[in-house]
């Protein structure tokens, strides 16, 4: 017979019942302290120019592409409910900016083929980025500077050394930043949190997670070619940052060959010039919420990453990527994503005492199973019909919240912060075949032997592609 049926039978308590009874009675004291736990991301400065709880937010779009017209039909569904208006629309591509600003009724005085004009306007309030991935830093940073609240597309920046500027600008204006990776707004991420914090699984082991999907036989990202001329798309604007000079060593065609710049245009996140694939398009939307559901969301200290083109071989983007992050708490996390299969594994956060399984994008559950030491201390429990579901127009109302109250969002800045870093690494231990470090107090990229991997200098941005890109 068990030790603990023997004290039961005996008129004891189980040892079960008595870490219950000890934990309820420590929660107790803990809900009767007057010191407050810091809130996570809170650490900026007052946002000036606070917008009232019934005031109109008047909000600016910058890139209205694919997801960017998504949040215009978004926002513009949800005016009345979020209290908005709409100041402006700019993009390279003048027809899919007429028709933007034709969807929000704005006349023509409300387009801008350069974005910082719609910055000069000083009755916006807010501005969605959802541009190409290497114009995500510049504009976001001009907003945040002209006074603007930011709403902008995962990933946060292209390349590491923005993340930092952008950062370090959210900082210093006190304005209010959400990255796009709408699952930062599930609950169940949420809950899977509150379950690590409250000391469910004990010490964080490791955890997993994925995006995969399957867009074969066409492959992905292969979106239409539009049959534009050098008048209606500013070629020399869209690719801005990605200036690199040479096409023969990047890949960036000349105007000279209009119908390959259409299909860059079109297609770009199949090429480094302009993003990093899928560390910057699929990895972003698991790894945000998976990294917030740890509770205390780290910056690596080691990453390391392969992609591989086995499908889809007109890119020069992997068309499967695996990365392996370390944390300096000791926990590690494994996110896979693959465009050319569409059977995932089930995101897991192991810990010491237990595991926590919340599936992905379609599940509302989380799933606690205590390891077998830990079978007395916890039972096993299920948490069903968590809402709200992974949404963008969730996520969306969620920063404008954040904007009233002037409070972080959920994607906010501390978390899109280090989130960047682990991508921007695994795409540099990718392409340089090489495991790297991170020093978070130095900001140092370096390899297993201490060698500097990037000099950075992180106090301004830089056109073109950093040192390790070239080398």
């Amino acid at each position: 017979m068990h030790q603990n049926e023997n004290l039961a039978e005996a008129g004891g308590e189980t040892r079960r019942n008595f870490i219950k009874k000890a934990a309820t009675a420590t929660a107790a004291v803990a809900g009767t302290t007057l010191i407050k736990t810091p809130v996570y991301g809170q650490n900026q400065a007052p946002s000036t120019g606070v917008i009232g709880a019934n005031s109109k937010i008047v909000v600016g779009f910058v890139g209205v592409g694919g997801m960017g017209y998504t949040h215009v039909r978004n926002m513009k569904n949800s005016a009345k409910e979020n209290n908005l208006g709409f100041g402006g629309v700019s993009d390279t591509y003048k027809k899919r900016m007429a028709d933007a600003a034709k969807h929000l009724a704005l006349d023509e005085g409300s387009t801008f083929t350069d974005y910082r004009r719609l910055l000069e306007k000083k009755d916006i309030d807010a501005v969605v980025v959802a541009t190409v991935d290497h114009w995500h830093a510049p504009v976001s940073i001009d907003a945040l500077n002209a006074g603007k609240h930011v709403y902008v597309q995962k990933p946060m920046t292209r390349h590491l050394e923005e993340a930092f500027v952008l950062h370090d600008t959210v900082k210093k204006t006190g304005k209010i930043l959400q990255v796009g990776s709408q699952g930062c707004s599930d609950g169940k991420y949420h809950k899977v949190a509150e379950q690590v914090k409250a000391g469910k699984v004990g010490k964080l082991v490791w955890g997993e997670g994925c995006y995969c999907r399957n867009a074969e036989p066409n492959g992905e990202w292969n979106y239409p070619i539009p049959a534009a001329s050098a008048e209606e798309i500013d070629w020399d604007a869209w690719l801005g940052p990605a200036k690199k000079g040479d096409p023969a060593l990047t890949g960036v065609p000349d105007k000279s060959d209009w119908k390959k710049c259409l299909e860059h245009f079109a297609r770009w996140r199949r090429y480094h010039a302009y993003c990093s694939g899928l560390l910057g398009d699929l990895v972003p939307h698991r790894l945000h919420p998976m990294m917030l559901a740890t509770g205390n969301p780290e910056f690596p200290v080691r990453v390391t990453s392969i992609g591989t083109r086995r499908v889809s071989t007109n890119r020069d983007v992997p068309d499967t990527v695996q990365v392996v992050a370390e944390f300096p708490s000791g926990f590690t996390l494994f996110v896979v994503s693959t465009t050319v299969n569409e059977r995932g594994i089930v995101d897991t956060i192991r810990g010491s005492k237990g595991s926590l399984i919340f599936g992905g994008i379609s599940s509302h559950r989380v799933e606690f199973v205590p390891e077998r030491w830990a079978s007395d201390e916890f039972d096993p429990e299920t948490f069903d019909n968590i809402t709200p579901g992974e949404d963008n127009t969730i996520h969306e109302k969620n920063w404008f919240d954040s904007i009233r109250a002037n409070k972080q969002p959920n994607g906010n800045i501390d978390l899109a912060t280090r989130v960047q870093t682990v991508i921007s690494l695994a795409e540099m231990a990718d392409r340089l075949g090489l495991t790297l470090f991170f020093d978070e107090k130095t900001r140092k990229i370096t390899t297993a032997d201490g060698k500097v991997v990037e000099p950075i200098n992180y106090g301004t941005l830089k056109s073109g592609p950093p040192a390790w890109e070239k080398a």
